[in-house]
């Protein structure tokens, strides 16, 4: 069985990064390039794991967690951020918001892949 993965990010290049680092270890990816995006595509097909960025227009990573993990499909969802933000506060609130990872940008291939795994175990 191939895992779903919703890949969040505003920035074309990177939302393409991610997809191709998950799509190399077998992992169906979906893009969306911000929350409003992610939550519509949401609505229509049950994700294995969420990818998210924080800084994006129309719903920042943040409100989109908050937003998905009050979806009755969604509430044990993993949720792994990326983000350029890397202040302990910063991690907090991603912690607070629904994240159970948080990750740094850029981030190498493997740790993605290792971490996406660990968290669909």
């Amino acid at each position: 069985m191939s895992f779903k993965v919703l890949v969040i990010d505003d920035s074309p290049i990177v939302r393409n990064l991610h997809s191709v680092m998950l799509k190399s270890a077998g992992f169906e990816v979906t893009e969306a390039e911000n929350g409003y995006d992610a939550l519509e595509k949401s609505l229509s097909v049950n994700f294995d794991l969420l990818i998210v960025d924080i800084n994006m227009p129309k719903m920042d990573g943040y409100t989109f967690c908050r937003e998905i993990r009050s979806s009755d499909g969604y509430k044990e969802v993993p949720i792994i951020i990326v983000s350029t933000e890397a202040e302990a506060e910063d991690k907090m609130k991603g912690f607070k918001a629904g994240a159970n990872l948080y990750l740094f940008k850029p981030v190498k291939s493997d740790v993605l892949i290792e971490n996406a795994k660990m968290l669909l175990e």
